[in-house]
């Protein structure tokens, strides 16, 4: 990955009014039935201050969220397809989305891939950054180093707003708010080129996904010819998939080794955290097979699983970040520790229980009852009870009481003859 957060922060924190570059900005709207209902163009700079806000909110939500969880960096498949591709997206940035027929383009191949039920409207930004060079103490300088071109595409889901009562001012009266088409913010988004190591980066995608929506490889291999990727929500989804599928109907035992699993992944992940120049963990064949033992997944099982991962991921193992629930494993663990005071109660229950039995035996003998706060009581003489002391006999503690020749004590009620 060539994509750091830092550049993902010098992009994003110059959308604001200040700082903003953007020129031209095109919009199409599409409705449920595939149809283009409305296409227009834009000078950024000149848009009324409440839209200006509007459109600059939705541009900066599709520079949010993690590397490698929901921003994916793509690379373009080795074939010639691709590179069709490629070529197409360098021509429509440098075109700075005056052309067209270059913009229609990418429209219709939106409209016709994108999997999508409802009403939506694609954006696209197209932007000149001038990266100011750095001193060797990291300051940002006057001084331009690189000129960085690129367009910015959102993909905005268009819903009716929710039934609610307003006041009607032409009637003076309270009554039903007409519902309006309302822009949300975007399911998905891409930057191209990307913007890596303070720099274009012509041969990668920034892919914008929406935390838990899906990432529609359908748009990343068909409209911008990259290589499909997961988001960190998917692979997670995948992996659990994948080891609840491999016990059949058995879902208890099914959930019993999943847990195990997450946990052992939980101890991989918390070991990298405490030194952040290791990698993350990667989830190959290899490793997934030595969590499968770890956890006593029948061999039958394992196979399945094993089979099953080479299907769903291939050459490109996730990470463990990736599929791992924290939430999970913090709830399992609190329920096992529950569980096990449960039992730790459960059996001084019945040890107090057998104690008061004990106790209510010796009344009915006439002894003397046990007290309460002791768990051995001794009854002797008081010129006996000076002599009594502690020791160690056998590497046990002990408390030594002294018998002369012929005494004998009673213990529990029964004689003993020392």
């Amino acid at each position: 990955m060539n994509i750091t957060k830092g550049d993902v922060l010098e992009l994003r924190r110059r959308l604001k009014k200040t700082e903003c570059t953007f020129g031209r900005m095109c919009g199409c709207y599409v409705n449920s039935g595939k149809q283009v209902v409305l296409k227009f163009t834009e000078d950024f700079a000149a848009l009324e201050e409440d839209e200006y806000f509007k459109y600059l909110e939705i541009a900066k939500k599709t520079l949010s969220g993690s590397l490698g969880s929901n921003l994916l960096e793509l690379e373009f498949a080795r074939d010639e397809k691709a590179v069709e591709h490629q070529k197409y997206l360098l021509a429509l940035k440098g075109s700075k989305l005056s052309n067209e027929e270059l913009l229609d383009r990418l429209y219709e191949q939106i409209v016709s891939e994108y999997a999508y039920p409802g009403n939506y409207l694609i954006l696209v930004y197209h932007d000149v950054y001038d990266v100011p060079s750095k001193a060797t103490s990291g300051e940002e300088q006057d001084e331009s180093e690189e000129i960085y071109e690129y367009m910015l595409c959102a993909i905005c889901p268009v819903e009716l707003s929710k039934p609610a009562l307003g006041y009607r001012e032409d009637e003076n009266r309270i009554g039903a708010r007409v519902r309006d088409w309302v822009v949300g913010l975007p399911d998905l988004g891409f930057v191209y080129p990307a913007f890596a190591n303070r720099g274009s980066d012509v041969n990668a995608v920034m892919y914008y996904v929406k935390t838990g929506k899906g990432s529609h490889p359908e748009l990343i291999e068909n409209v911008l010819g990259c290589v499909p990727q997961r988001t960190a929500a998917e692979d997670k989804q995948a992996f659990r998939s994948m080891v609840v599928s491999a016990f059949g109907e058995d879902e208890e035992q099914a959930d019993a080794a999943f847990f195990q699993i997450q946990k052992t992944i939980s101890g991989m992940v918390a070991e990298r955290e405490e030194d952040p120049t290791l990698p993350p963990v990667s989830l190959t064949a290899e490793t997934l097979s030595d969590l499968a033992a770890e956890a006593e997944v029948p061999e039958a099982a394992r196979a399945q699983m094993e089979k099953t991962y080479n299907h769903l991921f291939g050459d490109t193992p996730p990470v463990a970040d990736n599929v791992l629930d924290s939430k999970l494993v913090e709830e399992g663990t609190a329920r096992a520790h529950t569980a096990a005071l449960e039992q730790k109660v459960a059996v001084l229950q019945q040890e107090l229980a057998a104690q008061a039995a004990a106790r209510a035996d010796g009344e009915d003998d006439g002894e003397a009852p046990w007290r309460e706060d002791a768990e051995i009581e001794l009854h002797v003489p008081a010129e006996r009870a000076e002599r009594i002391r502690a020791g160690v006999v056998d590497g046990q503690k002990c408390l030594l009481v002294p018998l002369e020749e012929g005494e004998h004590a009673r213990i529990n009620g029964e004689e003993r003859t020392l």
